[in-house]
């Protein structure tokens, strides 16, 4: 029996695919400097306030009461900045209501409980073989197990970026050729959902960090699933990947601004053609790009 396993996931092209409307409008730009009058007994504010409505699969910006010192979401106490913004995450099989709660300095609590709207998930059938790059299951499980140690100690760094706070553009337009959140069935077996964005474009196209970060992995040699992947934290928990690139541009440790061309698409790894995969999680939190993002 085989095992699949899948930290950032793999995907494939698929020509016939119809473009797909974007699932969650993205937000209005936040601007925190419409928060930055004088806090008085009549203007504090005494509740979360969220950018957009809580989705499967989403991320938002969220500001806390006024007068917190500490907030935790679900439970986990989540990074605040010095104006008390937050980012909050929903994976794509979160729960119907999740919590937020500010702690104050004299020990008193304000707790919000957040409607989780459900997410509409398809089934794709792929025409592509489950182990990847990987030409046996005993390959497969001795190659996978370094990549995914990379791949979480990639997402386990912290880095002070800004790029959570920023309008998030497209890495490149082209044709959406695979959706977040998708049941994927390899070749009639059953297997992971679809965990990212896919962009269908020739090999050797260029895409553009959609927001400021910091690189976090590059995989000059291709991994099985993945192929030669690319790793972005952009701050707060907040991070970006994309997979099966036929040339990653940046290397790790390195500072990129958003619009700078980071990688060139290509069909590395589990790909029946050439495509960016763009994957993002919050946290453990599983989210979709396209929630993120204007209309093309």
């Amino acid at each position: 029996m085989l095992l699949f396993v899948a930290a950032v996931a793999s995907c494939t092209a698929h020509p016939s695919a119809e473009p797909l409307p974007v699932a969650v409008s993205p937000p209005a730009k936040v601007e925190p400097t419409k928060f930055d009058a004088p806090v008085t007994p009549h203007s504090a504010r005494d509740q979360f306030w969220l950018a957009r409505p809580a989705v499967q699969g989403s991320v938002t910006i969220a500001r806390a009461p006024s007068d917190a010192v500490k907030v935790t979401f679900n439970g986990a106490q989540v990074p605040l900045s010095a104006d008390g913004f937050l980012l909050v995450g929903f994976d794509r099989d979160a729960e119907n209501s999740a919590s937020l709660v500010a702690h104050r300095a004299d020990g008193t609590l304000i707790e919000q409980y957040i409607p989780v709207r459900p997410g509409n998930w398809a089934i794709q059938h792929v025409n592509a073989n489950p182990l990847g790059a990987a030409k046996t299951s005993e390959e497969f499980q001795a190659r996978r197990g370094p990549e995914l140690a990379r791949i979480n100690a990639a997402r386990a760094q912290i880095h002070d970026s800004g790029g959570w706070r920023q309008d998030f553009i497209w890495p490149l337009k082209g044709r959406i050729s695979g959706r977040f959140g998708a049941q994927r069935v390899y070749n009639g077996t059953p297997g992971s959902y679809h965990s990212g964005l896919d962009i269908a474009m020739p090999t050797g196209t260029a895409f553009v960090a959609p927001a400021d970060g910091i690189v976090t992995l590059t995989a000059k040699q291709p991994f099985t699933l993945e192929g030669h992947l690319l790793m972005i934290d952009h701050g707060m928990g907040l991070n970006s990947a994309f997979l099966h690139c036929s040339e990653l541009l940046v290397e790790e440790g390195q500072v990129v601004k958003q619009g700078q061309v980071i990688g060139r698409v290509g069909a590395t790894g589990r790909a029946s053609g050439p495509h960016l995969h763009w994957g993002m999680k919050w946290r453990a939190a599983r989210v979709d790009p396209l929630a993120l993002l204007p209309a093309q």
